[in-house]
């Protein structure tokens, strides 16, 4: 069903906390109906506060926010550690708070979520799912509400290859319907989705840039211990970056984004992870 277009406009949006210098100094922003906007920054320039103020969860200290859509599919960059609602129960209420048909609601998160691949019960609270889980619901309540405004914090966090396939498809589906799109994404991942703007939050400000090459998205390097032989676990891990005999261990180079995935596949082998550090030089 194609969702209500929403055009979205921020003008001279500040927030500040306190005494503390702003986060945000004057930005202005406008995402048309049938666009992604991808927002792209270092930890703690602000992007988070951005997009609770572009969803309506947040006030900003100055500025306005004009033509936001009647209904938004948020999803945050974290879920409350104790929020204790089995994850059927939360996407009731959710969708109700959508004004969504509640049976129409739930075989479309139903859909959604097989596509992802979720495992396990959605009668688990969602403080007892996994991070990937967690954030397959989270992705179900935001993009099955025929919203005309999609702001996405981080969404490929904790998904595996599979699942941000599916999930870069319901982004273009959206947009294609008539949907504003917002997002962030450190992940390198967003640069598949074609015609994206893409965004630099820094300083306080945004400015235009280039999108990301998915190649240079940040690296992690991982160190594990593999029962097997350490060229043979190399090759079961070749859809990741780099995985390079070391002696008797294995060296991995993993972008940021899939490095959840990489340690399940590990631990499936059998691997043992001795240690897990940002890569010194984020280039390839």
């Amino acid at each position: 069903m194609p969702v209500r277009p929403g055009a979205l406009r921020l003008e001279a949006i500040r927030k500040s906390y306190g005494g503390a210098p702003e986060v945000l100094a004057g930005v202005d922003l406008g995402v048309a109906p049938r666009e992604i906007v991808v927002v792209a920054g270092a930890n703690g320039t602000g992007k988070s506060t951005l997009l609770r103020i572009a969803a309506g969860c947040s006030r900003p200290t100055s500025g306005r926010v004009r033509g936001r859509a009647p209904v938004v599919g948020y999803l945050p960059d974290r879920f409350p550690s104790q929020l204790r609602m089995p994850a059927s129960a939360y996407l009731k209420h959710l969708a109700a708070l959508h004004r969504e048909d509640a049976t129409a609601a739930a075989v479309s998160a139903a859909e959604l979520l097989e596509a992802l691949g979720f495992v396990g019960s959605t009668r688990t609270p969602m403080s007892g799912l996994s991070k990937g889980n967690a954030q397959k619901v989270g992705l179900a309540q935001a993009l099955c509400c025929s919203a005309g405004l999609l702001v996405l914090d981080e969404p490929w966090s904790g998904l595996d290859a599979p699942a941000a396939q599916v999930l870069l498809g319901r982004l273009a589906a959206a947009a294609d319907d008539g949907a504003s799109v917002l997002i962030t994404d450190h992940t390198g991942i967003a640069t598949a989705l074609a015609g994206a703007r893409h965004l630099r939050l820094q300083d306080g400000e945004l400015r235009p840039a280039p999108p990301q090459p998915a190649g240079q998205a940040p690296l992690v390097v991982v160190e594990l211990w593999c029962p097997l032989d350490p060229a043979a676990a190399a090759a079961a891990l070749a859809p990741f970056v780099r995985a390079s005999p070391a002696g008797d261990r294995l060296i991995v180079h993993v972008p940021v984004g899939r490095s959840d995935a990489l340690l399940r596949a590990a631990l499936d082998l059998g691997c043992s992870v001795l240690s897990v550090a940002p890569a010194p030089d984020w280039s390839r």
